[in-house]
């Protein structure tokens, strides 16, 4: 007799195509129950922890009853479900960054869910389509709820991944915390109308540099997230030989070295990295960006050397992204640029009080109740190219909730046709990103350094 565990119905209802009709439409129609996935509890607190040596910080916040907010692991195409519990002060959402999530699911308050008050809870369900690392946060009074800790770190794992001998996640953010180590103001205008305001004290996972052990001679895979609300990195490592194997969740068309390799808040790097052979040696993950170098973590080699060879490593299967048709893709103009609108607009959910930054010559802080038009109405199924040019002598981190675009060209630079959920244009660059309209909804599309996005650098587009 056949045994049909949950496992093998996804993958035969994936090879089968099913007719058309997915899982979860059979378990509907009433062939059979579908398993519900054990949910994950999600709690928001207030607490204190130790940045500083001169004592702990009040104020922090997080999921959990303290500590980090916690790694979050999915698998591809399996389903999951979170219980976010409201334990803080103000209204709080979470947004599933970079997940390709049904809109319902998205976060964003008054465009697709209400808040989550004081007291109350929100149930988020869904099935992450890519493998890769992601993230999570608020998308609700971003600045201080973020600015304060709520940020995790998200791994989609895909059993078709090739083997590594140790895996390491890093979660990098900035705090902004005065000589007390308590916290001060979040952000400051002239700084927000600039490149942003940054912190005042460097983390990799809460602590400065952290220290992970991995075998001599073995093969890290070595996933790292940019939480900051700010902060530009540029990454370097040495010590070893190193790899960048998939940027933002999908992996990159050609390997190449991080060598002063730029991301920004919002962006994600998978490094596979080659452990030097003799026990003991330091792998050093660093930022060489600006004045101020900064180890930001490192790898201690351990036990007799494995002998691995980073040129064997396999590469990583590509996500289920619809290649973009650019023979009949309608093209979207886009321009970011300041704004001359200094006006503060109504919000009870985090807005900053200026408006110092436009798409498209509009300022929109993304969390007012009468949100603007949006920036296009897409066909769903259709293709689009959005034509992007910064005006501005500033670099912005530009998301794409729900959807993933291809890095097609660049004004400035050669470019990789990488897959990807958030590009750093930088200043007077133009740049084109294709991409299918697959989900329907409305997505925003804003800068990621938290204060230009808050200050008017927002918008989005709806995709019926």
């Amino acid at each position: 007799m056949t045994l049909f565990t949950r496992r093998r119905l996804l993958k035969t209802a994936a090879v089968a195509g099913v007719g058309g009709v997915g899982l979860a439409a059979m378990a509907r129609l009433g062939g059979w129950a579908a398993a519900a996935p054990e949910q994950v509890l999600l709690k928001t607190a207030k607490v204190q922890a130790t940045f500083m040596d001169v004592g702990p910080t009040r104020d922090v916040l997080t999921y959990g009853e303290a500590g980090m907010p916690p790694v979050l692991r999915m698998k591809k195409g399996e389903p999951f479900a979170a219980r976010l519990v409201n334990a803080i002060d103000d209204p709080t959402t979470i947004h599933w960054h970079g997940i390709r999530v049904p809109n319902k699911m998205d976060g964003v308050p008054f465009l697709v869910q209400p808040y989550v008050y004081t007291g109350d809870h929100f149930d988020y369900a869904f099935t992450p389509p890519d493998a890769g690392t992601f993230w999570y946060h608020p998308h609700c009074n971003t600045l201080e709820q973020m600015g304060h800790g709520l940020t995790g770190v998200i791994v989609v794992e895909n059993p078709s991944d090739p083997k590594f001998d140790a895996e390491a996640v890093v979660n990098l953010r900035d705090w902004r915390l005065g000589d007390d180590a308590q916290f001060i103001q979040q952000f400051r205008p002239r700084d927000a109308a600039k490149t942003g305001t940054y912190g005042t004290v460097r983390t990799a996972n809460w602590v400065d540099q952290p220290q992970f052990d991995a075998p001599s001679g073995g093969l890290v895979r070595l996933r790292v997230a940019i939480t900051d609300v700010t902060r530009i990195y540029a990454f370097r490592v040495e010590g070893a030989e190193a790899a960048v194997i998939a940027l933002d969740g999908n992996p990159v068309p050609h390997r190449f070295s991080p060598d002063a390799l730029l991301l920004g808040p919002g962006q994600r790097m998978d490094l596979a990295i080659r452990m030097p052979d003799e026990e003991g040696a330091i792998v050093g993950l660093g930022d060489i960006r600006g004045t101020k170098p900064k180890t930001l973590a490192t790898l201690r080699a351990t036990g007799a050397s494995l002998k691995r060879d980073l040129r064997d490593l396999a590469p990583l299967e590509a996500n289920p992204v619809q290649e973009v048709d650019l023979a009949s893709a309608r093209h979207i103009a886009l321009s970011l640029s300041a704004t001359a609108e200094n006006v503060p607009s109504d919000s009870i959910c985090g807005t900053l009080g200026y408006s110092f930054w436009a798409i498209n010559k509009v300022p929109w802080p993304g969390d007012t109740p009468d949100p603007t038009a949006p920036l296009a109405e897409l066909k769903l199924g259709k293709s689009y190219v959005i034509d992007m040019e910064n005006l501005t002598p500033q670099s912005h981190p530009m998301h794409l909730h729900g959807m993933s675009f291809k890095v097609l060209s660049s004004s400035t630079r050669q470019v990789q046709p990488v897959i990807s959920d958030t590009y750093l244009i930088q200043p007077n660059e133009k740049v084109q990103l294709g991409f299918v309209a697959d989900n329907p909804g409305d997505w925003l599309l804003h800068c990621h350094i938290i204060e230009h996005q808050k200050t008017g650098m927002t918008s989005y587009v709806r995709v019926v």
